[in-house]
Order: structure tokens, then sequence, then C-alpha cells
């Protein structure tokens, strides 16, 4: 179609294992690089500039500008930073320093009280300073430490404070690049705050398509714990299948007209290019909920699924709602297979309570 290639950037272990890579030999070498080539777990050599390189008497610092490529996330043009000291022992140390977040919550792939450095980029930066080491025949061992200066900021951006990482941000990446538009990595993050519910007791979770729809969730499940809410975004099937593969019993679906009228029609991936809304599908929902006819036909023609609930709502039809709830609640069922109590709710844009439905399926 013509589309230009978009660029890809690099997550912030990568940047972290580069500064490492730029820290521990100006440590040894005396002499600040301005680059560092490193390995990355996708299987390509990469060369990182170096942004600052800060010699000290027993200790070196270096500063990689993170770079998100043509998907920039909260992180894009952080500042990420390594600083290498010798121990007197043999061993390489790693923590977190300055806006690395501190895991507080179990269900994360680091223990808790551990600096949310995640496996892959830990491994990373370890055997990076290991080669390093070898290659000056050093057999002393370093501290390293990983920073964040302006980190405490960004993670307001991220859903850290939810997952229980407290502090700053999470190094992370599992292939050292950030692929545009990476639906995958949103797809880790639901699959993540799903863990941290499981692991923190949670059975009843509650999965919106965004903040606006998690703020009136909050308010109507007061009653449930931080964790048990999740934003799907529009990843409605998949998120549903991750709730029943790590046994939640309850699923309550919170959200909007437009995104649940098509998961009511059953259209599992809601964004606003996967599929339109079926207005012939609302108009029998409609007619269902006694509708007159000249209403039904303006439905047939309506431009999109806000006004037909906006409609819906100044004729007095609330059933129409409820109705469309329960759509949505079967849909969901039909996803997975069963073995789940599903609940819909469904408000207006500005929190108003539009209807609810709820279906109990134990069957597998």
């Amino acid at each position: 179609m013509g589309e230009k290639q978009l660029r890809e950037g690099y997550t912030t272990g990568a940047c972290a294992t580069a500064a490492t890579k730029a820290a521990l030999t100006a440590l040894i070498t005396g002499i600040p690089p301005t680059e560092a080539t490193i390995y990355l777990p996708v299987g390509r050599w990469v060369t990182f500039s170096i942004e600052r390189c800060d010699l000290q008497a027993t200790s070196a610092t270096a500063v990689v500008i993170k770079d998100g490529g043509d998907d920039p996330d909260a992180t894009h043009g952080a500042s990420i930073v390594a600083t290498v000291s010798w121990t007197t022992g043999t061993s390489i140390e790693l923590d977190g320093g300055e806006g690395v977040g501190r895991v507080t919550k179990p269900g994360l792939p680091v223990p808790v009280g551990e600096a949310a450095i995640n496996p892959v980029p830990r491994k990373m930066i370890t055997e990076t300073a290991r080669q390093v080491l070898e290659q000056y025949e050093i057999t002393s061992g370093v501290r390293i430490v990983i920073s964040v200066p302006n980190g405490v900021e960004i993670a307001k951006k991220t859903l850290n404070a939810r997952l229980g990482i407290i502090g700053g941000i999470s190094i992370l990446g599992t292939r050292g690049i950030v692929v545009p538009f990476s639906t995958s990595a949103y797809r880790a993050s639901i699959v993540r705050a799903i863990e941290v519910a499981k692991a923190t007791g949670c059975d009843h979770v509650v999965i919106t398509t965004g903040g606006r729809s998690e703020k009136y969730a909050m308010k109507q499940y007061a009653h449930l714990p931080e964790e048990a809410f999740i934003e799907m975004g529009d990843f409605v099937g998949f998120t549903l299948k991750q709730c029943k593969k790590h046994q939640m019993k309850t699923v309550s679906m919170v959200g909007m007209m437009g995104k649940f009228s098509k998961v009511a029609q059953g259209v599992m991936m809601v964004h606003a290019k996967s599929a339109p809304v079926d207005f012939h599908f609302l108009s029998a929902v409609a007619e269902e909920a006694g509708a007159p006819s000249e209403l039904i036909q303006a439905i047939r023609e309506a431009n999109t699924a806000s006004q037909v609930g906006d409609w819906m709502q100044a004729a007095g039809h609330l059933r129409f709602f409820d109705k469309l709830c329960d759509y949505c609640c079967q849909s969901a069922l039909k996803e997975v297979g069963g073995g789940l109590t599903i609940e819909t709710t469904l408000y207006t844009l500005d929190g108003q309570w539009l209807g609810k439905a709820v279906r109990h399926d134990a069957a597998d």
C-alpha cells in the first residue's frame, strides 16, 4: 500500500547493556568510549552512541539515550545510565539505582525486593560485563548500578505501580529491539497483569478498554483490589483467553458503546480499523428491546454506536443496553469455550450507567 518502513527502536535493557559496556571499558582502560557495540538476543550486533562517559577514581558512569524508533513509548528519549565500580570479590553484582523501580508484589519475573530489571536484560548486562572482563584478563568483581534520572516521572505513564513496581521504571526487553506498534509488548503487559492478579489472590478480574472505563469500573467494583483491574485495550479475545488460562472464576468487562457493540456481535479485536459496527445488528437488538419501527430504521442508518446509545437512552428503551450486555457475555463465553462467569457493564462517555448482564457458565 506504499506505507513507509517503520524504524525499529531499542529496549531499555539493550540501552542499559550498552551503557554498562562503555562504563566498564572506561573503568578498565581509563579512556571513555564514544560508542559501544553489543549483541542483542534477536541475533544481531548493534552499535550504540554513548551520550556521556565520566571516569572517577574507582568507578565510571556511561549514558545511553533510549530510542524507541517509530513507536516511541514512555521511555523514549530517557537517559539510561550505568555506573560500574570495583568490588573486593570476584562476582558481578547488578542493582537498580535512581529511577529504576523495586518489585513489591509477587507474580512478576523478578523476586520481591529486587530492582525491576527483567531476566533477559539481567543476563545481557552481566554476560556483556563478563566478556569485557575476560577480554582484558581481569578477575576482579564489579558492581553495576542501572539508573534512569527521570524514571519516577516516566513510571507515572506506565502500569508499574499497578503491578507493584514502585519508585521508577522497569528495565525490559526480551529481544533487544522495539518493533513499531508492538502488539506483542501490549499483550505481554496484559499477561503480566493477569499473573500479578493471580499471585495476589484474585480470582475475579475487571477488564476494560481504556483509562476512562477503568475509572468507572473502579467505582463499580470498589471492593476489589487494584491488582484486579486490567486494561486490555483492543485485545478482548486475547485477554479473555488469558483469564481462563490463569483460572480466573469471574471476569467483568466494563466499557462503552463503540467497542462493546463490536464485542456483542462477536468481534474480539475492537481496534477502530478491525471491523465496522454492524448497525443492522444493533437495530435487531433495539427491536428485541421494543423500540418502534421508525427508531429501528434510524439505527440502521446511524453513524456511530454512541449515537445509537444516545437515541435509545433518550427514548427510554433501557432494556436495549441490558440486552447488548448479554450479547457481550454470550460472545465472550463462546470465545473461551465457557468455564467462566462473565459480567458486562456499559457506561456512557461521561460515566452514566447504561446496563449490565451476567452469564454463568461452568462448562468447559
